[in-house]
């Protein structure tokens, strides 16, 4: 018997411009099996189901103009037998360049929250960044881990105790720290931090810090000058500000400012295999997945995110092999054509 997925997969092509939540051939209301699923965007659909409509609405969709603009120049006649998509950040090999990024109060959107999340993402052999606004206590999220953990913080008015809070993360073996900025203080933060409080949030800690929300080359450049160990380019899903640039739109230009003195990562819109693989390939050591692995704890709990993240890696080797690149380092600018309208 042909099966709904072995039916979707031979007409992909049909769906793959579809980044609306809907499902060919399928009963409106209807929980499918997860191994049923053929992308992220049928995870949406099942998380619609699922969830009242505000939860859903905090997590639902994307702007994905900037990435679609972005195509291909494959390359032929290559062996690509042996496919490498291990990557080595701040001294760890990862499996892949896919991180499951930090999400708060994952509760609301799944009885077992982080818990769930850290056993999906274990499973893929993904790290995953844990938010310091979590639903369940860091210990107890540690204790679900069998693979590394970083954390991430919020700079708030007293950042005496977000500073605790980061020791307190570096001691039960978060092996980075995030710290986000640029983000409104009503919702997240401090607008009123400055240099000068990153500094007091990094003093005499043991592990790297990376700032996420980095949006500009010259803040690149100057995090990097004041000892930031990393950078991650976000626009915190474009939710406070409108008209904001999309990352990917962003990061050449950030790279460049680095000059390969610090690892930058991304995220923001990164659905499909071949996304990563663009983001990758203008420089990016990694990205990080957040609301596709949300959408598959929504609707399956710890199983939906492993299959949403080896979704994403498996799409991405096979469209690396497509592409004529055997490893990351293959992937470079030559390969990619920037299309402005």
């Amino acid at each position: 018997m042909t099966t709904r997925r072995q039916i979707l997969t031979m007409f992909g092509s049909l769906l793959q411009a579809q980044d609306t939540p809907k499902l060919a051939g399928e009963p409106p209301g209807r929980i499918a099996p997860r191994d049923e699923l053929v992308n992220t965007f049928e995870f949406e659909a099942m998380a619609q189901r699922k969830l009242d409509s505000a939860t859903y609405t905090a997590i639902a969709g994307s702007d994905r103009t900037a990435l679609d603009r972005i195509t291909f120049r494959p390359r032929m006649l290559v062996n690509v037998t042996n496919l490498d998509l291990t990557v080595e950040l701040f001294g760890e090999k990862m499996f892949a360049p896919i991180l499951v990024g930090p999400a708060s109060r994952q509760q609301r959107i799944h009885p077992e929250g982080e818990l769930a999340t850290v056993r999906g993402a274990s499973a893929a052999r993904a790290v995953t960044v844990v938010s310091g606004r979590s639903s369940a206590p860091l210990d107890q999220i540690a204790a679900q881990a069998k693979t590394s953990l970083w954390y991430q913080v919020f700079p708030e008015p007293d950042l005496s105790a977000v500073r605790t809070r980061v020791q307190q993360a570096a001691k039960a073996g978060c092996k980075a720290v995030c710290v986000t900025v640029g983000t409104p203080q009503r919702p997240t933060g401090n607008p009123g931090l400055d240099w000068s409080g990153i500094d007091r949030l990094r003093q005499g800690l043991s592990v790297p810090v990376l700032l996420k929300g980095i949006m500009t080359p010259e803040e690149a450049h100057t995090a990097v000058q004041r000892g930031a160990q990393g950078i991650i380019v976000s626009n915190h899903g474009g939710r406070f500000v409108p008209g904001l640039a999309a990352p990917i739109d962003a990061l050449a230009s950030i790279l460049d400012a680095v000059g390969g003195k610090a690892p930058v990562l991304i995220d923001g819109g990164f659905r499909r295999g071949t996304d990563i693989m663009k983001a990758l390939a203008l420089g990016a050591r990694a990205v990080l997945i957040t609301r596709p692995v949300l959408w598959g704890l929504a609707a399956y709990g710890a199983g939906g995110v492993q299959t949403v993240v080896e979704m994403l890696q498996t799409e991405m080797a096979r469209n690396m092999g497509l592409a004529g690149k055997p490893n990351l380092k293959a992937l470079d600018r030559s390969m990619l054509r920037i299309h402005r309208r």
